[in-house]
């Protein structure tokens, strides 16, 4: 039995988050998600809504260190959080295509 999907993307991008000083461990990827919502979703707004995450690679594992909700068109960030699941589908989605950013 498949796990059902709890966001909905329809596009994304991500990009390669360069250290020039070489400060930070690990490399770092910035992703601009768009999700649709529901209407009935806590989150929904007319305007759309996308995600900006930043998802840090060392050696072989990854992690989301921060990310923010934002509502399109305004860019205000919304005071949400994702729910563990939702955080869980996020990192995999992340984990599969930060391979895509020219470094």
């Amino acid at each position: 039995m498949e796990a059902e999907q709890l966001l909905t993307i329809s596009s994304y991008s991500v990009e390669f988050i360069k250290d020039p000083f070489g400060i930070l461990a690990g490399k770092r990827y910035e992703f601009l998600i768009d999700i649709e919502l529901d209407e009935e979703d806590e989150l929904y707004s007319s305007k759309g809504i996308y995600l900006r995450v930043v998802y840090r690679v060392e050696g072989e594992a990854g992690e989301i260190i921060k990310h923010d909700i934002i509502e399109k068109e305004s860019e205000k960030h919304l005071d949400f959080e994702l729910e563990d699941e939702e955080l869980q589908e996020l990192a995999a989605f992340c984990a599969a295509h930060y391979g895509e950013a020219e470094e």
